[in-house]
């Protein structure tokens, strides 16, 4: 397992920028669980992050808070889009990881999709893995 994995592995949140079409970073708090070389990611396939990883596949990776304050070291990587059957490994790693949370999360989705009347959108899952082991700077 890389460096960077190993610190970030215990972290509620990671950061992840994503670099729009001109260069411009964009950085989004999100959830991440990790397996033996790279992190994993879930969010809606209709993201701007998904969107702007279409393009560019490069990505940086920090701890933060909630709010998406850095907290640690930043690391490279380069993220890609995993195909659907990805989802049964990522849901199960997200559910050990944030038991409860993740359950409500799901629950929350389903009243307001059912509320709503809207249909589940598709989920992403996101592949990042780390370039090198030492951070950037």
């Amino acid at each position: 397992m890389q460096v960077g994995l190993e610190a970030l592995r215990p972290e509620k949140y990671v950061s992840l920028t994503t670099f729009r079409r001109d260069g411009t970073p964009a950085a989004t708090p999100v959830w991440f669980v990790t397996d033996d070389s790279r992190l994993l990611i879930w969010t809606a396939s209709t993201t701007w992050k998904v969107k702007r990883l279409r393009a560019n596949p490069r990505v940086r990776v920090a701890a933060c808070n909630f709010k998406g304050d850095v907290h640690g070291e930043t690391y490279d990587g380069e993220g890609t889009l995993l195909p659907p059957d990805a989802g049964a490994l990522v849901q199960r790693l997200l559910r050990e990881k944030y038991g409860f949370e993740k359950r409500g999360l799901d629950l929350y989705n389903a009243a307001v999709r059912i509320a709503l009347r809207r249909r589940r959108t598709p989920a992403a899952y996101i592949e990042v893995r780390l370039l090198g082991n030492p951070p950037s700077a």
